[in-house]
Formats: C-alpha cells, structure tokens, sequence
C-alpha cells in the first residue's frame, strides 16, 4: 500500500512538474473577464457588429428536393475554402444519425456568400465487400456502406489547383468509431475552374484494408501529372497531414504528432512559429512548421471549450482570432481576438441561436458547433472578412461573415434610412440571422429600398439586430410595413448589452400592433397590410418608462415589462425568443418533431429606416 501511495504521489508530482513546464513556455491564453452564460443560448454576450450569419442548407426529409435532394437529415462538419473567385463549402452526410451508414460528401458553391447552390454529391456512397471484418470488432458486413469522417476538407496547391479531400471510415454498428485508423483510406479529387470534378482516388489507405478491394484507384494511376504532384505537395506539407491524425494508421509516417488530439487547426505568429488547436481547447506551439511541437498539448489557460472544434485564424488586419463553443456545451458560437495570437482578452458572439432540431439521430448535439474557417492557403475573399462554416444541431449547414476588424463597440447612433443608403453598405453595422425559409436582406418595395425579413419557417425566425451607444434615455424612430395582417409575428425589442429586453413591441398575426405589459400584452391600435407605421419611442431608465407614437399619434407612456440599466440594441424578429434547449435538456433527442417538414404561408415585413438617439 505504501509503494502503490508513493508511485502515485510521484505520478502527481511528474504531472504538475509537466504541466508547470508547458505553461512556463509560450502558450495561448485567454485573458479577459467575460464568460458566457449556458441558460441563454447566446451566452449574454456582446455581438461582433455587423456579423451576417446564414443558413445555406436546411435540412428535409418529407421536401428532400427544398434541401440536398436526398431529404438526409444529419448533416455536419462542414470546411469551407475560396478559390477562383468562389466559395466552397463541403460537409458530410448521413441519412438520420452520426456513424450510421450510408454517408457521403456533398459540395455547396457561391459567389458572393449570400446565395449558394443547392448541394451536389462531392464523394458519394461507398460499399463494403460483403463478408469484410474489421479488426477487433466481431461483427460480419452484409450490406454495409462506408461511413465519411473527414477533418481535411481543402487544399490549393502551388500550381492553383484545388483538391477537395475527404475520408472513408468503417462503423460495423451504431457506436462503432469509424476513425479509429481501421478504415478504407483517405480519397482525394480535383475541383476544376469551370466548376466541374475530377476522377476521385485514394490518396492514403488504411494498412488495414486491402487496396485490392478500393472502388477508387490509387492517385499514381492518374494520367494528370500536375494533379499528382499537388497531390504530393500536400503530403509533404506535416501541417497538412497532421489534420489526418485520427483517420490515419496510428503510425502513419505521414503524421508527425500521432497521439491522438482530435480536429487540428492551426496559424503562424508574426515570427513563423505555428500555434496548434484541438479540441478541449488543448494547444501547443512549433518552431519547425509542424514537424515538431515543443511540448504536448494542454489547456489554453482561461479558454473555455469542450469536445467541439475552436478553430484559430491571423485576420486581415493582422491580428488573431478565435472561434469556438466557450462552454462545455455546444452553443454559443463566439469569436476572441488577439494583438499577438498567444493572449486574447475579448469575447464576442458569432451565432446566438439555437432553432428546434427537427429530426432525431445517433449523437445529434444542440447548437451551432464544429466550426471551420477558411485554412491558411486556401484562399482570400476581397472583402477581407473573416468567413467561417459550422452545422447547426447537425442538421443545417451555416456560413458566417464577421468584419474585420472585429468589434462590440458601434461607431455611433442608427442614422439608416434604406432608401439613401447604397445597398452594398446598408446592413454593414447590422447583425443579421437569416434562414433560406427567412431571408433577411435589402429590398425594393414601391421602388425604394427597405431591410425586409421574411419567414415561412414554422420552427425558426429570421432577425435583424442594430448594436447602439449605450443610452440610459433612448428616443427611437422607426418605419415599418406589413405584407400580411392576418398571419406572421414581428417582435420588435429594445434590448440591454447582454440581450436581455425591457420593451417590446410587436404587429401580431391578429391585425393589432401590441406591447407587452409583464406577462400580459397590451394593445395599441390596429395595423392594416401594405401600410407603412412610423413608430417614435421616448424611453427613460430611471422611470422604467416609455412614451410612444405611432404615425404621429400620442399612445401613452407604459412600464418596462423588466428592468434594465441601459439600452444597447434594438432587434427586430420574426417570432419569438427561444430558451429550449437549456443545460438540463438531454442531448442525442431520437424522436422527429411533428410535421418537421412543413412549411408556413409566408410572412414579410419592410423596415425603411431607423434612427436612434440619446439626446
């Protein structure tokens, strides 16, 4: 007993002796004093202004040709990159859950980040030989399909040819690791300017399969020997291959870290060291681009992050960035930045939103999680944006765009009339979520341009959120237009810097312009369709009151329906706030809501400007 207390004793000893080495070297931190709040979905924190973010594919079983044209509902791990003037985005597929067969890869495409193409089959389904046993599993495959598990998504070569890479593994049952290293192999193709594929081939095989059983011919095969040799430049990049840890043979020459630290992102500081990312927010650092690493990778100090990605990118600005779930569940999704990319000291929100998940499956988790940015040499969009790609409850593929550089402070008060604004800059300081059943963007209606948000999703809103000074009196002005009065809701909040509302308004679905009073609404007069409403509010916190007009009109002054210090936001919104799921909602939900792929009578409505002040 006394020798088994003394070896653990100097267990623990060599342990602290470690991790006090690592943390004496260089190693990234997090600063700062803000942390998120898990019972509100986007964590109480302050927005990056003027982040767009949007859904690119929505998820439906029942409408599959309104989706990926397969009606697939688990949908995940998406990589996004910029080439040729255009951005890629991939993510893998499976009929309903994580690691049950079949699966795929499919490929998504847009020129300007707002609109993109429906999904096209980038790797598609792949048989097992019946008979085939994997090792240590004693399962038989008998009508058994590959699984997809990639953590490498795309590579542009010297020679600017983009590959597009993905990776075969092997799931003999529901809970059987399909990146344990006994898989098929990695396959490669080449994605060509006019937007056509290559032949797809393996560019690395597990030792465990036998080659002679590949649907897909081995690279070398190809007659294409420019596209060869981009394929072996990859191979010989270590920062490259180390993104293949977990696919790979666990002794992969190819792989220079081969312990096994999950989703490996990386970027180099101003002195070429590279900074290395895993999940846990586990990081380390290498003097030789990713040959070696000075010590084994530890906990980021002060960065929260659980088993989701976080994902680390040097901003056009020359700074640093992060992004990731800053919880130890998978929402929200925000960004940190950094002078130096070692010490980060902010923390801002990305995405805040959690819509229902419509369709249950093996390991489906809530949020927006798994994100990606576009990898060093992959590309740079003109609008020098920092563009990045996650999934949604693994359900629905979402691209987001935060201007750099990154901020939570606004210039100054809204002053947006949308009709004398140049379309290109009218929504830069507005935070937009926008659905492909809720688009949210600039419009013309009767020939001038208004914020128009949509909705015809009866599980999600579209919302549209202007960042203001911080104002203890705020008067606010507004106009806005109903397309319908007899369906559809329009929330319109005024929020504190935490997102938390002392005042709403709403044009509800019954033809009456509304405010809520506690747990009560109160009604102010009724709205007709196709008739434009100027809305003045004269709000004051020290009275927890405010006075409103409406096309000129006195309506009164009304109590806060909760108390806050002072106004940050102003929201407009398509429904309402959802607090579902919480901490104590069970994950892995294995039952489909209710008609999960209806579709609602489509309501719209038109903002023309607002102005906010504290005068």
């Amino acid at each position: 007993m006394k020798n088994l207390l003394q070896i653990s004793l100097l267990s623990i000893g060599w342990t602290v002796l470690f991790v006090f080495d690592a943390f004496g070297q260089d190693t990234l931190k997090y600063t700062g004093n803000t942390l998120s709040r898990i019972d509100y979905h986007h964590g109480q924190l302050r927005p990056a202004i003027g982040t767009h973010t949007r859904q690119i594919m929505r998820a439906n079983r029942s409408r599959p040709a309104e989706a990926d044209g397969f009606g697939w509902t688990y949908n995940h791990a998406p990589m996004i990159a910029y080439w040729n003037d255009t951005f890629y985005v991939n993510y893998l597929s499976d009929p309903a859950g994580e690691h049950i067969p079949p699966s795929q890869t499919f490929l998504s495409t847009s020129k300007d980040g707002v609109s993109w193409s429906k999904p096209q089959v980038l790797f598609p389904i792949y048989d097992i030989p019946d008979g085939y046993q994997k090792e240590g599993h004693d399962a038989v495959a008998d009508n058994l399909q590959a699984v997809m598990h990639q953590r490498m998504g795309f590579f542009v070569s010297q020679d600017n040819r983009l590959l597009a890479l993905g990776y075969y593994g092997i799931a003999m049952d529901a809970k059987d690791s399909p990146n344990d290293g006994k898989g098929i192999g990695r396959v490669v193709r080449e994605i060509y300017e006019d937007g056509s594929f290559g032949p797809i081939y393996f560019i690395r095989h597990n030792a465990s399969w036998d080659q002679k059983l590949s649907e897909f011919p081995f690279y070398k095969k190809s007659k294409d020997k420019g596209f060869v040799k981009a394929c072996e430049e990859l191979m010989a990049k270590p920062l490259m291959t180390q993104q293949w840890v977990e696919e790979a043979d666990r002794d992969d020459p190819l792989i220079p870290l081969k312990k096994q630290f999950k989703a490996f992102s990386y970027y180099h500081l101003d002195d070429g060291r590279v900074v290395g990312l895993w999940k846990h927010a586990l990081t380390s650092i290498s003097d030789d681009g990713g040959k070696t690493w000075q010590y084994d990778p530890v906990r980021a100090p002060g960065v929260v992050n659980s088993n989701a990605k976080i994902w680390g990118k040097r901003t056009s600005d020359d700074r640093f960035a992060l992004v990731y779930n800053p919880s130890e569940y998978r929402w929200p999704l925000a960004i940190s930045t950094s002078d130096d990319g070692l010490e980060y000291h902010d923390l801002l929100l990305v995405h805040g939103e959690i819509t229902s998940m419509r369709y249950g499956g093996n390991y489906k988790s809530y949020g927006p999680q798994y994100v990606r940015g576009i990898l060093e040499g992959n590309g740079t969009p003109p609008d020098g944006n920092l563009w990045i790609t996650y999934s949604v409850n693994k359900e629905d593929i979402w691209v987001a765009s935060v201007p750099v550089p990154v901020t939570g402070e606004p210039t100054g008060h809204a002053k947006d009339d949308f009709a004398q604004m140049p379309e290109s800059e009218a929504l830069a300081d507005w935070n937009i979520y926008s659905l492909i059943w809720g688009p949210v963007g600039i419009e013309e209606k009767d020939a001038k341009k208004t914020l128009a948000l949509r909705d015809k999703d009866p599980f999600d809103y579209a919302k549209a959120e202007r960042i203001i000074p911080r104002s203890e009196q705020l008067q606010v002005s507004f106009e806005v237009e109903a397309g319908q009065d007899d369906h559809g809701q329009l929330q319109i909040e005024f929020q504190d810097g935490k997102g938390r509302p002392a005042v709403q308004l709403l044009f509800d679905g019954d033809g009456v312009i509304k405010y809520r009073a506690g747990y009560r609404l109160g009604s102010f007069d009724n709205y007709e369709k196709d008739k434009n409403y100027r809305i003045e509010l004269d709000m004051d916190v020290s009275t927890r009151s405010y006075g409103v007009k409406i096309n000129g009109q006195e309506k009164g002054r009304r109590i806060f329906f909760a108390p806050v210090d002072a106004f940050e936001r102003v929201v407009f919104r398509t429904g309402t706030q959802r607090y579902f799921p919480n901490p104590d909602t069970p994950t892995d939900p294995d039952y489909d809501l209710e008609n999960a792929g209806a579709m609602d009578p489509e309501a719209v409505y038109f903002v023309s400007s607002l102005f906010t002040s504290s005068e």
